[in-house]
């Protein structure tokens, strides 16, 4: 096989979780346009169906089905449709995210509601997908972390603006999601199962304050934030059988905001 072959998707079944947000777009992008049967897939089906149906236009293979990732029995029975559709799961993305922290001072039942959908769900689907790929002896689950897994707030970047980043349970997640791939590979390796992390950094929204664009520019290698194709070679690597021998690795996709 040659080498560009092996970056492809066809053939392989793919399963991303929380597609249709600015992360999400770009990760299922990648994957149809690679030639996976992609599985598109979170609580917000009405959302999922409209980006999965520009996808089918375009000619690829994208269905939209809906899961809640704080149940664990509509964690079983996403694994079960795939199962019943496709007959085998090869990739596995996780980018769902709950965002329920709203400040430091948010209360107990806050935090715990997003560990609860942000640890325990990502450790149950993860489980229940990643064995259907062991029981094939092959597969790949990529983690979708974040820079703030790797550094701590640095509140320079929101000089002149009213914005902030103090909301403790994304960080303590996205911390944890890293060790766990490092866990991952180490369980699953031996079954034919790989699995990385790639941690974005600022990801440019319209929204977003001049000044802050400014100051989080100004701490990349790079002078700029990611755009809405920057994740999608590192997720086709990932996904392929060109990272064939890479496993319990976290790569950074940042414009060197975490090499300073």
């Amino acid at each position: 096989m040659g080498i560009l072959e092996r970056f492809s998707l066809e053939g392989k079944v793919a399963v991303v979780t929380g597609g249709a947000g600015k992360y999400g777009r770009q990760i299922l992008a990648a994957l149809a346009e690679a030639g996976a049967t992609t599985y598109v897939a979170s609580r917000n089906l009405k959302a999922l169906e409209a980006v999965a149906a520009e996808h089918r236009a375009l000619g690829q293979d994208v269905t939209a089905l809906q899961y809640d990732q704080g149940d664990e029995k509509s964690i079983l029975a996403l694994r079960d449709e795939i199962l019943k559709r496709s007959g085998q799961v090869d990739v596995l993305v996780n980018n769902s995210v709950a965002r329920i922290m709203k400040s430091y001072d948010d209360t107990a039942a806050a935090f715990e509601g997003s560990m609860h959908v942000n640890a325990t769900g990502l450790f149950l689907i993860t489980r229940a997908l990643g064995d259907v790929m062991a029981e094939r002896g092959k597969g790949s689950i990529i983690n979708i972390g974040s820079i703030y897994g790797m550094v701590g707030t640095d509140p320079t970047n929101y000089t002149g603006t009213s914005m902030g980043s103090w909301v403790p349970d994304y960080y303590f997640h996205k911390g944890g999601m890293i060790n766990f791939t490092r866990f991952l590979g180490s369980y699953y390796g031996p079954k034919g199962v790989r699995c990385n992390c790639v941690s974005p950094g600022g990801f440019w929204e319209e929204t977003m304050p001049e000044a802050f664009v400014r100051n989080y520019s100004s701490h990349t290698f790079m002078g700029r934030l990611a755009n809405t194709s920057d994740l999608m070679g590192i997720i086709v690597l990932l996904a392929s059988d060109a990272s064939s021998y890479i496993t319990g690795v976290n790569v950074p996709v940042d414009g060197g905001y975490t090499a300073r």
